[in-house]
């Protein structure tokens, strides 16, 4: 896997990505201790209030961005959300009211929008090889897994001899690493976008590629799976650790370290297995194994606490760490083969957007429902989710899915540059391409015995 980093350009953007998220890693312990000395024992109304304007500036911002990075030169919009959050961190030590804790969250959140889409829809076209970009999908999910570890006991390190206030630092220091790694890669230009209309007709692009392209609906149902299952993971951990099984805190670190490392072992297994089976043949069983684990976990959380349960309930949280990386690795893959590549931008966007929307949703599902109904009920309700979001996957997601299609246009003059090569037939031009969304093709072709035909 680590053949890849041979690649210089892949090798900087990748370096930038591990520093800026260790930088962000810091700024999240940093932000729980700063919530606690001003709010107290409100500090968790406070953070669950950050986290939702989190996920609101993700699902806002990211479809905007995707619209302007066709207009601003990759690298300069890639250095500018940097540096923007690096000036943001150095303005978090200052904070000394909760409400500008929201402001700074707001906007740190809103250069990340716009950044890691951005980051997304660039590593295709560094590595254009199918292989290259696979095990590219599983490096940046080890990035995120081992930062999930790393970061924490990093600050752990750095607070017994520092105060909290100098992991800020810590994360300014890590954006503008990151700033200087992407400045020092040579980036692909940007293809040049057909597509016509202003910011925000560009902007809903992205969302209408992703509800016209049968493979993009399911990836979006995926995400709803993944979301619901690890929301119990992220959201009740410490209830589940700390109430039911009456565990030290150390514990919890243990059981958020081993949904991790099933996501880090499934990330190192992917480019091997996607080398021999299909996305489709992966990611859909991986989605229907999560209702089964929720299944278990409302077992075990029902069940009186001790040694075995305890066992129990590791091994679920590390079958969810594996089956979510198995769904969301491939993903940019999906989409990588679903849009063109002067689009790849408002895809990664729609898709960062679309999938955050289905976090927004199920953290706060996970908070309510333990707290008025308990465990087994939160894991039984996010089992019925995640098992609707697989079985809609699987309908939606045509079993036959071939990359291109025979098809006919009505409505293109036979002088069209688009038609070069059609034949007439059936009232109009028929060829076959790959196929994507675009301004010549505005809907999904009915496939009939491997040819489609698609009116315009």
């Amino acid at each position: 896997m680590l053949s890849v980093l041979r690649n210089r350009t892949y090798r900087h953007l990748f370096t930038a990505q591990v520093v800026a998220l260790v930088g962000t890693g810091l700024a999240t312990v940093a932000l729980s201790l700063l919530a606690y000395d001003l709010a107290g024992a409100n500090a968790s109304a406070v953070l669950g209030t950050a986290l939702a304007i989190k996920m609101v500036a993700y699902v806002t911002i990211a479809p905007l961005a995707g619209a302007v990075a066709g207009r601003i030169p990759r690298r300069a919009l890639l250095v500018a959300m940097d540096l923007t959050r690096a000036g943001v961190a150095v303005a978090l030590p200052f904070v000394d009211q909760v409400w500008q804790i929201y402001v700074t969250v707001f906007l740190l959140q809103a250069a990340s929008a716009a950044f890691t889409p951005t980051f997304q829809a660039t590593i295709p076209e560094v590595l254009p090889a199918e292989k290259d970009y696979t095990q590219a999908l599983s490096m940046s999910r080890l990035a995120y897994d081992l930062e999930s570890l790393f970061s924490p006991a990093l600050a752990a390190v750095l607070l017994s001899v520092v105060s909290y206030g100098w992991l800020f630092t810590g994360t300014t220091l890590g954006f503008l690493a990151s700033a200087a790694l992407v400045v020092s890669s040579v980036l692909p230009k940007a293809a040049p976008a057909e597509r016509g209309g202003g910011v925000y007709a560009k902007a809903a692009f992205g969302s209408r590629l992703f509800w016209a392209t049968p493979r993009l609906r399911a990836l979006l149902a995926l995400d709803l799976a993944v979301a619901a299952a690890g929301a119990i993971v992220f959201v009740n951990t410490v209830v589940v650790v700390r109430e039911h099984f009456h565990r030290p805190a150390g514990a919890v670190s243990l059981a958020l370290g081993a949904y991790g490392a099933g996501s880090m072992i499934t990330a190192l297994l992917l480019p091997r297995l996607l080398a021999k089976a299909s996305d489709r043949r992966v990611m859909l069983p991986a989605a229907l194994a999560l209702p089964a684990i929720l299944a278990a976990v409302t077992a075990i959380t029902a069940a009186p606490a001790g040694t075995g349960t305890w066992i129990a309930l590791l091994a679920a949280w590390a079958l969810i760490g594996a089956a979510g990386s198995a769904v969301l690795t491939p993903g940019g893959r999906v989409i990588r083969r679903s849009a063109a590549d002067a689009d790849l931008p408002a895809a990664f966007a729609a898709q960062f957007s679309l999938s955050h929307a289905c976090w927004l949703l199920t953290y706060p599902l996970a908070g309510w429902v333990a707290a008025a109904a308990g465990l087994p009920v939160t894991a039984l309700v996010l089992g019925v989710i995640a098992l609707a979001a697989a079985l809609g996957a699987v309908v939606l997601w045509p079993r036959h899915d071939p990359q291109a299609f025979e098809h006919v246009h009505t409505d293109l003059p036979a002088d069209h540059p688009h038609l070069a090569g059609a034949h007439q037939a059936r009232g109009g031009f028929e060829h076959g391409h790959r196929y994507v969304i675009d301004q010549h093709h505005s809907a999904w072709p009915h496939a009939a015995r491997g040819r489609a035909a698609a009116g315009h």
